[in-house]
């Protein structure tokens, strides 16, 4: 079923809903702008850019549910088909005129992710995986970066902006990543650093305190560009476990599995 025709059909429904947004921004005003909790905002055009995107998807998988960030919809009962749903992840960063924002997209089959697609508006980036078909930006294959050592590697990471319980694990990983990486980087949209990571501009990521919206595509680009993606423990959990663990670590399989024992060190995961 995720051949061709599906992520063109896919691509065909992210698009229109990227180029809303897109245009909307153009006469945006902060007054728009709403608190969901603590540095949580939304505004019309995440509320409207999901309401466009749920109902495109709607049409592509009729009995399929959602997971979608703000709330349109309700995950299959069976657990069979979801639709992982962010209509604007890096909305902080839309609001203030920032632009590293994206739409991003991932199909769970039971407990398996099957489809991904990240749209990046500010560079008009379309990435896109299906399981067993490896990845792609606007049409192109991409890969994972070759860089194996940590020490040549550039990392991205989200920094807490609501959780801060691990506050002392995650300074902790900071300060070793300033002595054993080339750098590290906070773009404000998790989304796009997982895309960025499949595309090789980034060797790693980590971050805690995450949503399921925020990496179910990028989990799958990764894997499909030739990377890894876990939790911060050693086990790795099943993809629809993995998406609600709110943690994640995702690279190549050298620099990534490299960043991964220092995560595991420092937050102290069994």
């Amino acid at each position: 079923m995720m051949d061709a025709a599906f992520a063109q059909a896919l691509e065909n429904a992210i698009r229109p809903v990227g180029r809303y947004i897109a245009n909307e921004r153009k006469g945006f005003s902060s007054s728009a702008v709403e608190t969901k909790s603590l540095n949580a905002l939304v505004s019309y055009v995440d509320q409207e850019a999901e309401k466009q995107l749920v109902e495109a998807l709607h049409g592509l998988l009729p009995d399929a549910g959602f997971i979608a960030e703000e709330g349109s919809g309700a995950p299959s009962p069976d657990g069979s088909w979801d639709w992982v749903v962010d209509p604007l992840d890096g909305t902080t960063n839309f609001i203030h005129g920032i632009p590293t924002y994206a739409v991003s997209v991932g199909l769970l089959h039971q407990n398996t992710l099957v489809a991904a697609a990240v749209y990046e508006l500010g560079q008009d980036e379309y990435f896109a995986a299906e399981l067993g078909r490896g990845a792609r930006c606007n049409g192109n294959s991409i890969r994972v970066s070759p860089t194996q050592n940590l020490s040549d590697s550039l990392v991205a990471t989200g920094f807490p902006y609501y959780d801060f319980s691990e506050m002392t694990a995650y300074t902790n990983t900071l300060h070793a990543c300033f002595r054993e990486t080339r750098g590290i980087r906070r773009l404000g949209s998790a989304a796009t650093d997982l895309a960025y990571v499949a595309c090789g501009r980034f060797e790693a990521f980590f971050e805690h305190g995450l949503s399921p919206w925020d990496v179910a595509a990028g989990i799958l680009l990764v894997r499909e560009a030739g990377g890894w993606a876990g939790s911060f423990g050693s086990h790795t959990p099943d993809d629809r476990t993995l998406v609600h663990h709110r943690e994640l670590v995702a690279g190549n399989k050298e620099a990534g599995q490299a960043l991964h024992q220092l995560v595991q060190h420092h937050f102290q995961r069994p």
